[in-house]
């Protein structure tokens, strides 16, 4: 798993604490019940904190999932880890 998706992943585990590691690459708004729009703010927060990026309002209709999430953020560049 590319680092990018190691740090995505630590995302959804803040956002989604009940959700099982191994379900959250195939993690939709579609799969999660608990992914509501109060979610989605808090998840984009987080994500746009961990990589250090404001993602665009044009963009936000469109990252509904993990794995676009992911790809947004590599084409991004991804940012650089808030720990460093």
């Amino acid at each position: 798993m590319s680092d990018n998706a190691e740090r995505l992943r630590r995302c959804f585990s803040l956002v989604f604490p009940a959700m099982p590691e191994n379900a959250i690459p195939g993690a939709s708004v579609r799969t999660v019940s608990d992914w509501d729009s109060l979610a989605n703010i808090n998840l984009l927060t987080v994500i746009e904190e961990e990589f250090d990026i404001a993602i665009a309002n044009p963009d936000l209709p469109k990252l509904t999932s993990f794995q676009l999430l992911a790809e947004y953020l590599d084409a991004q560049g991804g940012g650089t880890p808030n720990d460093q």
